[in-house]
């Protein structure tokens, strides 16, 4: 194991590809190439999900509630046209204790996040801020990189990538 970031409390950090081999077909396996951009780099947690388009209310008010070492899944279409998480709403997310955020899309205030103890996968950064509308659905099935994660799936994700319970 490497000298990574505490993981989640009550957890123990997992290296994706020994999970893999341990688990094989149980897990899906996220090609697309997301960037590590927190200061945690092995985290894992049951799914939350969230599907939007450049809006990020719903993933504000969802950071701000009770995260339960949870992992909140965004799928953002891949839009890097703005960005669907800055440092304020990931600082919320740590002090309500979720263990990561993954999002198909981009982050902004990198160098803030990436000071968090909190897993952060995105595509990119843009410091363009999104859209505050609510437009979006919560805890839905998300397809990325022709992975479906449901809510309550076990996510695990390092900096190898990311596996997904089937």
């Amino acid at each position: 194991m490497s000298a990574a970031p505490t993981p989640a409390e009550g957890t123990a950090a997992v290296n994706t590809a020994d999970l893999y081999d341990e688990r094989g077909d149980e897990l899906a396996s996220v090609s697309l190439q997301f960037q590590s951009l927190g200061g945690r780099s092995h985290f894992s947690g049951q799914a939350r999900t969230i599907r939007c388009f450049q809006d990020n209310a719903l993933v504000k008010s969802t950071l701000a509630t009770p995260g339960n070492g949870n992992v909140l899944v965004v799928d953002g279409a891949g839009s890097l046209g703005t960005a669907l998480m800055g440092d304020m709403i990931a600082e919320s997310a740590v002090a309500n204790g979720w263990a990561g955020v993954v999002i198909n899309g981009a982050i902004r205030d990198r160098e803030a996040i990436a000071a968090l103890d909190l897993g952060v996968k995105a595509l990119g950064s843009n410091p363009r801020k999104s859209a505050k509308a609510g437009a979006g659905e919560v805890d839905v099935d998300v397809e990325i990189d022709g992975v479906t994660i449901r809510p309550g799936s076990m996510i695990w994700c390092d900096p190898d990538g990311i596996l997904v319970e089937r």
